[in-house]
């Protein structure tokens, strides 16, 4: 099929490479990434190529094409990184909250005068 030679020539897929997820190939840029960047950020592809210019238009273009084809996978491979960074977050908190916690308690602690 010519489409999927054309889209194989922008889309790769290697084990142990940004987690065997598919991505731009030559790149580090996954489907999913351009997906995020397009559809919940509202990036044009032109402007993901000015953001990115180390990619195509036409390697933008294909892993959308490539999303549309394994619409069901991709969004799975974002609901579950979504969840891994919500659960990442849980478990570790933000220093700089930390830093704010430990001040704002340190200053109750702190009778007035």
């Amino acid at each position: 099929m010519v489409i999927q030679s054309v889209i194989s020539e922008h889309i790769e897929i290697t084990p142990g490479v940004c987690g065997g997820k598919p991505r731009i190939a030559g790149h580090r840029i996954k489907v999913q990434d351009v997906v995020i960047w397009h559809e919940r950020m509202g990036m044009s592809p032109d402007e993901i190529v000015y953001h990115y210019p180390s990619i195509t238009l036409a390697d933008v273009y294909a892993a959308l094409a490539y999303y549309h084809d394994h619409i069901q996978e991709i969004r799975q491979q974002i609901d579950e990184d979504e969840k891994f960074v919500r659960e990442l977050e849980a478990k570790t908190p933000s220093l700089v909250q930390e830093k704010l916690r430990k001040q704002n308690v340190k200053n109750d602690s702190i009778s007035p005068g």
